[in-house]
């Protein structure tokens, strides 16, 4: 019997290293909504301070993707060292960007109908902080999908291969 079958876990067990599904689930949507407190704080905070819809959207956006990031590469999806560029960061940014683009654009339309009304004020964040957080859970299954099933898909495998060379 070869090492690599010997660790392998029976067929339809998940791997100790990879926690299954609805774990994954659950903790890339803990780790979501801690970069969504984050994004929220900061859109609010920056059209408090009169920055407009698209660019207050895509501060806050980067500002929790950031940290989401890390908690989910690392806690949600297990994977621990350097990150390799080509088949883990880029289709991250790729799956991330996708995302925000739907923030940044459901908020700017947000912000475009929001200006002829003349809603101000306390209103107008409430109004574009709601279509902020609409895209999140809009994108939130598809987001995760890709990211389980493309960007950190295979990764016990990767580091195991990676640590035996």
């Amino acid at each position: 019997m070869s090492t690599a079958t010997a660790a392998a876990p029976p067929p339809g067990q998940p791997s100790a290293s990879r926690p299954r599904l609805l774990v994954r689930l659950f903790r890339a949507a803990t780790s979501s909504i801690v970069a969504t407190s984050i994004s929220q704080v900061t859109l609010i905070g920056l059209l408090w301070w009169g920055a407009t819809p698209s660019l207050a959207s895509a501060v806050a956006f980067v500002a929790g993707a950031i940290p989401n990031y890390f908690l989910a590469r690392s806690w949600a999806w297990g994977r621990k060292g350097k990150p390799q560029v080509a088949r883990e960061l880029m289709p991250y940014f790729a799956v991330i960007g996708a995302a925000g683009l739907a923030s940044v654009g459901l908020t700017t339309v947000a912000g475009w109908i929001t200006e002829p009304l003349r809603i101000s004020g306390f209103v107008r964040i409430i109004v574009l902080d709601a279509a902020f957080l609409a895209s999140y859970s809009l994108v939130f299954i598809l987001k995760f999908a890709l990211l389980d099933r493309l960007v950190f898909a295979g990764g016990a495998r990767t580091r195991a291969a990676t640590s035996r060379s």
